[in-house]
């Protein structure tokens, strides 16, 4: 899952990523409010921790426009202020939960979980495709009693495709739900983890394949039922 951290102290950035990175989110960090605005509005976040006090644009106004424009990504405040009537503003902009700070990181966690849930990111522990089991706790890919161990990015690469799997994805948007707006990924990287991919799935003799439409993109390819 993606996230997009949008906090101008650049010490709890960081110590948001090294959190978020410990329970295996992808993280990008912006630190100012109209930086944050034109990458949500990319739409390839999961969710959004936001601070209401940024510089440029504050956190409520990021919100605002991104709810006008009908983006629904969920979007955590994170604030200073304590008062009902803040909490209050926040949620009325259009966010979906609401953190006081300082907040332990496990109530960070926990909200954030709760808080995809609720928008239909169901945290599940596996996803399967045909004879294919994808562990979602253990960046395992799994057929019978055989399993690999996946990279980042197969991982994440694997979750794209089987969580669309009657889509054929265009190397860009690959990339971009990958890689991230900001990354200097080109085409022939997509190339290379799809071609570990393959490798892996031929070790373990699945009936799934990983098929390309020229000029269009990757899609998954196989009989879905085990």
């Amino acid at each position: 899952m993606r996230v997009l951290v949008v906090e101008d102290e650049k010490r709890l950035a960081e110590a948001l990523k090294e959190i978020l990175k410990e329970e295996r989110y992808i993280v990008d960090v912006v630190n100012d409010g109209e930086n944050g605005y034109d990458y949500a509005k990319s739409q390839i976040y999961d969710a959004i921790i936001l601070d209401i006090m940024l510089p440029k644009m504050n956190g409520l106004d990021v919100v605002r426009r991104l709810r006008r424009e009908h983006i629904s990504t969920p979007v955590l405040l994170l604030t200073a202020r304590e008062t009902v009537g803040d909490r209050v503003e926040g949620l009325d902009a259009g966010a979906d939960d609401y953190l006081t700070k300082p907040f332990a990181p496990q109530e960070l966690l926990a909200r954030l979980r709760a808080m995809t849930r609720r928008h239909g990111e169901v945290i599940l522990d596996e996803m399967s495709y045909g004879d294919l089991t994808l562990r979602l706790d253990a960046y395992q890919l799994c057929r019978k009693e055989r399993s690999v161990r996946l990279s980042i990015r197969e991982f994440e690469i694997m979750r794209l495709l089987m969580s669309n799997p009657r889509m054929v994805l265009p190397k860009e948007e690959i990339l971009l739900k990958v890689w991230g707006a900001e990354s200097k990924a080109e085409d022939n990287n997509v190339e290379v983890y799809i071609s570990f991919l393959r490798k892996k799935l031929f070790y373990l003799g699945s009936s799934v394949e990983i098929a390309i439409i020229r000029k269009v993109g990757y899609y998954l390819k196989g009989d879905q039922t085990p």
